[in-house]
């Protein structure tokens, strides 16, 4: 079945950078949309970042673009998130998300085939 697989997070102080991963097995990984969301504690999930198939388009939400990086490694099956400038206000569960479709828009707006389980980041103040 198909498995997404987040990790890398955990605690870091504010201004610290951290290097999340997702992994993907039981799909055809090339052929998917990849996005990061969080989700903190009484929050509604936020979308974060988005990449295409061939990882050559991205796109950011306001609240991380120029501190966040997506990135992907189909030959590994895993989608990158590299979080620069960290703020305490970022704490939060992280996750990934898969999208097969016709566009990126939909895997921004939360549209996703498949959801990792979240790994959690600390920022801590």
């Amino acid at each position: 079945q198909v498995q997404l697989v987040e990790s890398g997070g955990g605690l870091v102080q504010a201004g610290g950078s951290l290097r999340v991963s997702c992994v993907a097995s039981g799909l055809t990984f090339s052929k998917y949309y990849m996005a990061w969301f969080r989700q903190a504690p009484g929050k509604e999930r936020e979308f974060l970042a988005a990449i295409s198939m061939s990882g050559v388009v991205t796109k950011y939400s306001d609240s991380v673009k120029g501190r966040f990086t997506i990135s992907r490694d189909n030959a590994k099956n895993t989608v990158y998130l590299q979080m620069n400038s960290l703020k305490p206000e970022e704490t939060a569960v992280y996750y990934c998300a898969a999208y097969i479709g016709p566009s990126i828009t939909p895997i921004m707006r939360g549209v996703s085939d498949y959801w990792g389980q979240g790994t959690q980041v600390t920022v801590s103040s």
